[in-house]
């Protein structure tokens, strides 16, 4: 990387988020920002965090060396945070605003002038007709479309997918660059350990409504006795538990379904280490992180196919892709007889755990640095007069760009944005907002002529350069339940 965190050493950064790591309700998007401000911290930054107080918590906290604020509840959040940004004009050198439905809209209080850099998981415009009445829902879509188009104008965006980044173009229509910085995951452990007997599958995951668990139950109403011996461990909690576990009752399931509540990361483990398989039915996800905290311990994922999960899991590859909840359950039968050959198995954890491999938090942290590095660099220059050119970003394209590693550090001639890898005597970079015909200029420039490029793909802007290649075979894609 050219923009790591260290380079943003001595930086004052500020943090808007609706909850901290320490929230009763915090999730996903929590431990995202959390795990890239503590290393930013170990990098020598200066992180607070402004965010929502949920009673019995601290008006104030450190937590990992970062200084936490909190106040409000989860909408009056927003106001509070306002009044906050305008009292503490001049005194951060960017913001990281963390969009959880309805933004923080940092420019108009922080002041037109300091840089800010947005982070998206997921897109909300569909979700908020499920958790508000009409009228507040249609608000809530004004707020997160065309007010968030208009306040941030061309300011970055940080989406943690390419799903993400295509639903912040196509259902938001945000102008201004945007960057894939997908999530971390769990260390990836070298072997599985010691898997099941039986088949057994593992799924970690918040019982809510979003995450539909009960389809996964109603096909196995109809399919676990085709596969003797089938165990279905399902650790996670949440409003949906006593339902779901109701539901389970009156399936029959009693003896095949077991509900674990919230558990500690010793047992998630410990259920994963043994798994066969892991399964998603989400109706949608910025990311799938506990599919890859699977694929870290060598178990792919059957999964119906949803904005998230098909960037978490390579169908074929590290698991497999069901178009249709309707098919879920001859794809269930399909996998575990796929997996019930030990070899096969074997090969497919091999290729999760590569997969997994390709994202740590030290990575992410190190993309989201770039970025706010260039949003202020290319802010000092606009407040300059200077020319404050940037790459052909609405496109969203980017390059990849091998070469031979040359005596002269690169980095230090491209973009904070670049991502670069050096192994031994060769170099890879993937080239952020850039064509081909751009690519070959940046490179002219910097004086590498003998270089390979290529366009990224889905698989390479998610892994960076150091992207496990696409098999050139095709024997995994059994018939998991696509439509013809």
């Amino acid at each position: 990387m050219t923009g790591t965190a260290a380079d943003l050493r001595g930086s004052r950064i500020l943090v808007l988020n609706w909850r901290d790591v320490r929230h009763p309700h915090a999730g996903g998007a929590e431990q995202y920002i959390h795990e890239i401000g503590a290393r930013w911290v170990q990098a020598g930054v200066h992180v607070t965090w402004l965010t929502a107080r949920a009673p019995g918590q601290a008006a104030r906290d450190r937590l990992d060396g970062m200084h936490i604020l909190r106040a409000g509840g989860p909408l009056s959040v927003y106001a509070r945070t306002a009044a906050r940004l305008l009292r503490a004009r001049g005194h951060f050198d960017a913001v990281v605003d963390c969009q959880n439905g309805i933004p923080f809209f940092a420019p108009l209080f922080a002041g037109a002038q300091v840089p800010v850099v947005q982070v998206v998981h997921h897109v909300h415009q569909d979700q908020f007709a499920t958790r508000f009445p009409a009228p507040v829902a249609a608000i809530g879509r004004w707020l997160e479309g065309p007010v968030a188009r208009r306040v941030y104008g061309d300011r970055p965006v940080a989406a943690v997918s390419t799903s993400t980044r295509a639903e912040v173009r196509r259902r938001l229509g945000l102008r201004g660059p945007v960057f894939v910085v997908p999530n971390g995951t769990v260390p990836v452990r070298r072997s599985q350990g010691q898997r099941a007997n039986e088949p057994m599958i593992v799924v970690v995951s918040r019982l809510v409504p979003h995450k539909r668990v009960e389809l996964l139950l109603g096909h196995l109403a109809t399919t676990a006795e085709q596969i003797p011996g089938l165990r279905v461990e399902i650790a996670g909690d949440g409003p949906e538990r006593t339902r779901l576990q109701a539901l389970s009752y009156e399936l029959g399931l009693q003896s095949t379904v077991r509900f674990h509540g919230r558990v500690s990361d010793e047992a998630r483990d410990d259920l994963l280490s043994r798994a066969w398989l892991t399964t998603s039915t989400s109706a949608a996800e910025g990311w799938g992180c506990s599919v890859m905290e699977a694929a870290a311990w060598g178990v792919p994922c059957l999964a119906l196919e949803a904005p998230g999960i098909r960037d978490s899991v390579l169908d074929g590859e590290t698991g497999w892709l069901v178009d249709e909840p309707r098919r879920l359950g001859s794809a269930l039968v399909s996998a575990v007889g796929y997996l019930d050959d030990r070899k096969r198995a074997e090969e497919m954890a091999a290729t999760c755990r590569a997969w997994a491999g390709c994202f740590s938090w030290d990575r992410s942290a190190d993309l989201l640095a770039g970025i706010v590095l260039e949003e202020m660099r290319h802010m000092a220059a606009k407040e300059g007069g200077q020319a404050a050119e940037r790459r052909s970003a609405r496109s969203d394209m980017a390059v990849l760009a091998g070469f031979p590693t040359p005596e002269a550090d690169v980095r230090k001639e491209l973009r904070s944005t670049d991502e670069v890898v050096c192994r031994g005597d060769r170099t890879a970079v993937v080239l952020s907002g850039c064509d081909e015909f751009d690519a070959a200029r940046v490179l002219d420039r910097i004086g590498v002529r003998d270089r390979h490029l290529r366009l990224v793909d889905r698989r390479l802007l998610l892994a960076g350069p150091a992207a496990p290649p696409a098999p050139d075979r095709d024997d995994r894609c059994l018939d998991v339940g696509r439509s013809a």
